[in-house]
């Protein structure tokens, strides 16, 4: 719902503020004071296209700020977290629109800069306008449509999304299949490619880390005698009997532990060195015999290198086409076999699908039938509501006909399309709603419509037990042009049913429709001083401001519009029985 809105240097308002309550909301005041702009500035709000020449003259530019409680619509919400906004903690966000006087426009929403564009995208759901110029909610087939399954109740609305989920498993499965089919040679080649390198794979056998173990190997047989030289003096040097002097390392720190063995007696610390000595000459010992274990078992082997070569070579080729390592080509192998019975199983799997698609295909058939009986039964109900309704509204005679015809193909919604037609008269021909009618009629037949759609709703739930998707935001614009007498009291009547399920903001130039009012809101202009200065200091301007009336000044504000003298008694009188008749009719 609207909070409310603020609005700078539009058209004759200098500065505004309009707060917007629950219920129903009505905007009056004298032709020519500005109710329009109040429009317009909600209009900006929604996403409307910016005029230059809205924008109030000696301004730089309009400003118009609005605040909407979106919490209850978690696809806004969803849209504004999208766009980078901000839903502030109390559930409201901020919509800011600027209309520079050279023409430029921009767009703020949650304290983010968005397109145009996405204000509209929000507004589909928050808002709906019926006035002289627009009607922008059920102008479409395929709103209509959303709208008599809306009425037809929950039972329906649930056989609805079966279809839908039913039908977008099926459309899945058709893209799938001709997928499938249409890649078929290609799907053959990959698995020829496939069995092709598996084939090789399979046929050099390698084992996970051969490849290191091969390259350890030809280094080793290819380098035997420098290797084996470097072993031979390093055991010579551990453990050997040819040197000069002390003789081996092994002989060497023997003799030193025995010397620190034998003064140990006379201080204890030289004992610590001489078990230290003794670990040592244990490694030494044992890396003299390991190193004469190698250097035996070294030898030249140029047939065991050359067939260590044959292999690397193998390993090499599967490395270069299936990965770095051999442990990369087996995870490919791996990998490509699990994918050879995905693309070898294709034409069970398009048998299998191509037979579940004709399964739903039954079903959506039969699901469909159910959904047409069903919007054929709630259009006859709709139609004879919105009738009822219309004949209240000084419309008598016209009659709301609700067609149901079969479409040109099934879709998402079922095999039907929806038309909303009017009769205005007996005899009359029905035809679309927008053609053939008055703004003020058709804001009227909206009016009913809008009516009988939220009462069932509300019906339906209370029924159900279900919370239902909040409605959104109503704004009516002279609704009751061409009535009067008793048919504006219908009209103020069926404003305030409709405000008992949703938020309802009307312009009106009828008492006895504002005095149905839960909130009554007055634009009044203040015209130039004799000097020609208005009291924002631009000459010659016109300057609009809006308030909220309560009390006596709503009591006046209904006689002016009863008789244009505020003061009146006689026309106090009536602003009081009014009120009071109002009050009693809901």
């Amino acid at each position: 719902m609207l909070e409310e809105i603020a609005i700078e240097n539009l058209g004759v308002i200098r500065a505004a503020r309009v707060p917007l309550a629950d219920g129903l909301t009505v905007i009056t005041g004298e032709t020519g004071a500005g109710k329009t702009m109040v429009l317009t500035g909600l209009g900006l709000l929604m996403g409307g296209k910016a005029d230059p020449a809205a924008v109030r003259p000696g301004a730089d530019g309009a400003v118009v700020e609005g605040r909407l409680r979106v919490a209850a619509h978690a696809g806004v919400v969803g849209r504004v977290d999208e766009a980078g906004g901000e839903v502030d903690d109390d559930g409201t966000v901020v919509v800011l629109r600027t209309v520079a006087a050279a023409g430029r426009s921009r767009a703020h929403l949650g304290g983010r800069g968005v397109p145009q564009a996405v204000l509209a995208e929000i507004a589909d759901e928050l808002v709906t306008v019926h006035g002289q110029a627009d009607q922008l909610r059920l102008r479409t087939a395929a709103k209509q449509r959303e709208a008599l399954d809306a009425f037809a109740g929950p039972e329906h609305q649930d056989g609805l999304d079966a279809y839908r989920a039913a039908w977008a498993e099926r459309a899945g499965l058709l893209a799938e299949i001709d997928d499938l089919t249409a890649r078929a040679a290609e799907r053959a080649r990959e698995a020829e490619l496939l069995r092709l390198g598996l084939a090789e794979v399979e046929r050099v056998d390698p084992r996970p880390g051969e490849d290191a173990e091969l390259t350890a190997l030809v280094g080793r047989l290819g380098n035997a005698e420098q290797l084996r030289v470097a072993a031979q003096e390093a055991h010579d040097v551990v453990a050997g009997d040819d040197l000069e002097t002390a003789g081996s390392a092994v002989e060497a720190v023997e003799r030193a532990r025995r010397a620190l063995e034998a003064a140990a007696a006379d201080d204890p610390v030289l004992g610590g060195h001489a078990t230290r000595l003794a670990e040592a000459g244990y490694l030494l010992a044992d890396v003299a015999t390991d190193l004469s274990s190698y250097v035996n078992d070294l030898q030249a082997d140029p047939a065991g290198l050359e067939t260590a070569h044959a292999r690397l070579a193998e390993l090499t080729t599967l490395t270069r086409s299936y990965g770095e390592t051999i442990d990369d080509v087996l995870r490919w192998a791996s990998d490509a076999g699990l994918r050879l019975l995905d693309l070898d199983d294709g034409g069970e799997r398009v048998a299998f699908m191509r037979e579940r698609a004709a399964d739903l295909d039954a079903e959506l058939a039969a699901a469909a039938d159910r959904l047409t009986a069903g919007r054929r039964t709630a259009a006859e109900a709709l139609a004879e509501a919105v009738t009822l309704e219309l004949s209240g509204l000084a419309m008598r005679g016209a009659r709301l006909a609700v067609d149901v015809a079969p479409a040109d193909e099934p879709g998402p919604w079922g095999a039907d399309q929806v038309a909303f037609l009017l009769e205005p008269h007996p005899g009359a021909p029905a035809r679309p709603l927008g053609k053939g009618a008055s703004g003020g009629e058709l804001s009227r037949v909206m009016l009913a419509v809008e009516v009988a759609l939220a009462t069932a709703r509300v019906d339906a739930g209370a029924a159900s037990g279900r919370t239902t998707a909040p409605l959104p935001t109503f704004v009516f614009d002279e609704v009751d042009a061409g009535v009067g007498g008793r048919a504006a009291v219908e009209v103020g009547r069926r404003l305030a049913t409709l405000a008992r399920s949703t938020q309802v903001v009307v312009v009106t130039h009828l008492a006895q429709v504002a005095a149905f009012a839960d909130s009554h809101l007055v634009v009044t202009k203040s015209t130039p001083g004799d000097d020609g200065a208005g009291p924002d200091g631009a000459a010659g301007v016109t300057v609009t401001g809006v308030r909220e009336v309560t009390d006596d000044d709503r009591v006046r504000e209904l006689a002016r519009m009863l008789s244009g003298q505020e003061e009146s008694a006689t026309a106090r009188q009536h602003a009081v029985e009014l009120l009071e008749s109002s009050t009693v009719g809901r």
